[in-house]
């Protein structure tokens, strides 16, 4: 028989430079762990072949967009070479409140913002590439972006990779299933901190009192 103590959800965010692996990562992670959602975010962006409006993103308009910040729909937005991100607030809310935990794969803009709103309810882990040709090696081999993108998202590396000790882990992602480890066992052990798990306290009163 299975104990089963009420707990808070987590919001659980990954955030790299691209190219790093934290899609990859996030991935692996939906996959291994029932109990975790990915947080959809709302785009200004067109969508890429085989996206889905609603599953990947909520592909919005500019105006739209705007009027969600205006009605502070979203836990925290950024714009991204010329496209708008943005989390929308009222399901994370309403998945944390059931138990569930929400994956988050935004960049440091977005985790600083969430920071700011979540407080403890945030976990975040910063994934590093093992060097900056291995960065570039692999934006090269993903085959989605011209020269002069890669190029920018090279130049944009060195202030991501800066904002490394604003996270409560960083992760080298040299072998992809050793970071991958890595990543369950910090969720693995955040999930257990006592200060998320509110069922506790009846739990150890009952053991206490025999119960």
């Amino acid at each position: 028989m299975t104990v089963e103590i009420k707990r808070r959800g987590l919001m659980f965010v990954l955030s790299s430079p691209s190219g790093a692996g934290k899609s990859t990562l996030s991935r692996g992670l939906l996959k291994s762990e029932p109990n975790l959602t990915m947080s959809v975010s709302a785009t200004t962006r067109s969508p890429r072949p085989g996206e889905t409006h609603g599953r990947e993103y909520y592909f919005v308009g500019l105006g739209e967009f705007q009027r969600m910040v205006q009605d502070k729909e979203f836990l925290e937005h950024a714009e991204v070479f010329g496209n708008h991100y943005g989390t929308p607030k009222e399901p994370v809310m309403e998945a944390l409140a059931s138990g569930q935990d929400v994956l988050f794969d935004i960049d440091w803009q977005g985790a600083q913002q969430l920071r700011a709103l979540a407080g403890d309810d945030m976990v975040s882990v910063f994934i590093l590439p093992p060097s900056r040709a291995e960065l570039e090696r692999r934006l090269r081999g993903r085959a989605e972006d011209t020269p002069e993108v890669i190029a920018q998202r090279m130049a944009k590396a060195s202030n991501e990779i800066s904002r490394w000790s604003e996270y409560d882990y960083v992760v080298v992602n040299d072998d992809v299933a050793v970071a991958q480890t890595q990543v369950t066992a910090i969720l693995a052990a955040e999930r257990l901190k006592r200060t998320r798990q509110p069922g506790l306290l009846s739990f150890v009163d009952g053991l206490v009192k025999g119960g």
